[in-house]
């Protein structure tokens, strides 16, 4: 039998306390669905379902880049700090290739090369930087690319 006492309001986290969440996955088209799926429960958990549909897009996107276009893991990381959600997906390109990235044009016809164009037109600030400019010691190679809502989105 449980005592009433066990569980108090205390152990139930406020709102507005920051928190992070970082999924680490393999180099596998699947887990993109598995991150955008993750992603989602944890806003709903969270009580941010307005920022759900859009986080979900910017997810999608940045994680899609880091599978496609590396062959070692990736990770997103999602932290809050109220009001703001930042989105961050790391990969394994080598720093030597990680230039300056930039949205592009892509043709008329063209299936890919729209996702930073897109990052760019939906968060409110993004950016990238190379894994050696942070303090994430199991992050040595690498690039970050990350974005940011806000509530008020």
């Amino acid at each position: 039998m449980l005592d009433s006492g066990e569980f108090t309001d205390e152990s139930t986290p406020r709102p507005d306390e920051p928190w992070t969440y970082t999924l680490t996955i393999p180099n596998d088209p699947r887990a993109v669905t598995i991150c955008r799926r993750t992603l989602r429960l944890i806003l709903t958990l969270h009580d941010l379902p307005h920022l759900t549909d859009a986080a979900e897009l910017l997810a999608t996107e940045l994680i899609t880049n880091a599978v496609r276009h590396t062959k070692g893991p990736a990770a997103i990381k999602l932290r809050w700090a109220d009001p703001v959600l930042r989105i961050t997906a790391w990969d394994t390109a080598p720093r030597r290739f990680a230039r300056a990235l930039a949205p592009r044009a892509p043709g008329p016809t063209s299936d890919t090369g729209r996702g930073l164009a897109l990052v760019e037109a939906c968060a409110e600030n993004w950016g990238w930087f190379n894994s050696i400019h942070t303090a994430e010691p199991h992050r040595t190679d690498g690039k970050f690319v990350w974005c940011e809502l806000t509530t008020a989105v």
